[in-house]
């Protein structure tokens, strides 16, 4: 959306203090845990953009809250897998050569959005090792959250989400649906399926401080169906929703989802 757009479709600019009273009607509190997935042009007009919605989550999560974000960066990967859009195959190779280490200073989101950014360079967040699917966090279980990510299976067990999952964390979709919930990934894995389908990948990472092409296991990830799955969840009454700036806002606890994941998708997930 536009700016000239953003400003038609509302009534009034959102601001900080609205942003912050909205999050608080929904029922997000003072020292909580939270996942934020995120849209700002859903938003509508936000006085000060991304900087103005940081700013809000922070003061309604107050210093003994953790915020995280995903800061997923997907063309650090193999070349030949690219499709959206694709390069020559004449290219791959020198990709592969070339490409900068994933650095969790440097390396840009791709695809994340400008709130997510804004997070990324918060001073004292803290962003994770994964070279694709990193989490950045603030706050007193940031470290936790984002410390000990696994290069293979980067969505699973050694991951931010299953450590957001230990603390009983909260989720808060703010004018986005459960097609960009990370954390229904999770229950990918803790799925018991009778079939799942695994890959390689491959990306440039630092090891011992010198740049590596690495190769490394992973879950076929599908997010065909997150957003029936998420509608689901919320027809069973597990998920508050409301509006912050002009969007729709979805909060839930990270646990009731990912285990509604498991057992729908082991129910409604065919063998293939």
């Amino acid at each position: 959306m536009g700016t000239a757009r953003a400003i038609a479709a509302v009534d009034r600019p959102a601001t900080v203090p609205t942003l912050v009273a909205e999050l608080r009607s929904l029922g997000l509190d003072a020292g909580a845990t939270v996942m934020v997935h995120s849209s700002l042009s859903r938003l509508g007009y936000v006085s000060g953009g991304a900087h103005a919605v940081v700013i809000a989550l922070l003061e309604v999560l107050g210093r003994e809250g953790t915020i995280a974000m995903p800061t997923h960066s997907g063309d650090l990967s193999d070349p030949a897998a690219w499709s959206r859009p694709p390069v020559p195959e004449a290219w791959w190779d020198t990709l592969r050569r070339e490409m900068p280490a994933y650095d969790p200073q440097m390396t840009p989101t791709r695809g994340m959005g400008a709130v997510v950014d804004c997070l990324r360079r918060l001073p004292g967040a803290i962003r994770s090792s994964h070279p694709t699917v990193s989490v950045a966090a603030a706050g007193p279980h940031a470290a936790f959250i984002v410390g000990d990510h696994s290069l293979e299976h980067g969505l699973g067990e050694q991951s931010p989400l299953a450590r957001l999952y230990d603390l009983d964390a909260f989720v808060l979709l703010l004018g986005v649906t459960h097609a960009n919930n990370t954390s229904l990934h999770l229950a990918e894995y803790r799925a018991d399926l009778p079939i799942k389908a695994w890959t390689t990948h491959a990306s440039p990472v630092l090891v011992d401080g010198r740049r590596q092409w690495v190769s490394y296991a992973d879950l076929e990830g599908d997010d065909g169906d997150f957003e029936r799955l998420g509608e689901d969840f919320a027809a069973a009454g597990r998920e508050r929703r409301g509006t912050v700036g002009a969007a729709t806002a979805r909060l839930m606890r990270q646990r009731d989802v990912v285990d509604h994941a498991v057992a729908w998708m082991e129910q409604h997930r065919p063998s293939r």
